[in-house]
């Protein structure tokens, strides 16, 4: 397993940004598939985004689609979550998690996670 830092989360109002970022411990994070999950209170944890290796693809909730862009530095072993125009249902707390086969939604598929970073948005 690869152990995975958040970090970028925070306090911002509607309509506002945050940038996200997660840290592998691994030399090898070019070869890991990389996604964001989120889980608000009370509700399941659900796919926010994924990127392939290469950062070739890349794959969105409709929820975030045109909002949120991942992306990856594998020179700098790090992903990141851009997250615009900010509302208050992204209120969650955000997972990076790391997959050493899979790129996609289905969060058994990956089998490395971070203790998470909070995002509030508020109205």
């Amino acid at each position: 397993q690869v152990q995975l830092v958040e970090s970028g989360g925070g306090l911002v109002q509607a309509g506002g940004s945050l940038r996200l970022s997660c840290a592998p411990s691994v030399r090898t994070f070019s070869s890991y598939k990389m996604g964001w999950f989120r889980q608000a209170p009370g509700k399941e944890r659900e796919f926010v985004a994924a990127i392939s290796w290469s950062g070739g693809s890349t794959y969105y909730a409709d929820s975030v689609k045109g909002r949120f862009t991942i992306s990856r530095d594998n020179a700098k072993n790090t992903i990141y979550l851009q997250m615009n125009s900010l509302k208050p249902e992204d209120t969650a707390v955000y997972y990076c998690a790391a997959s050493t086969y899979y790129t996609g939604s289905y969060d058994r598929n990956y089998n490395s996670w971070g203790q998470g970073t909070q995002v509030t948005v508020s109205s």
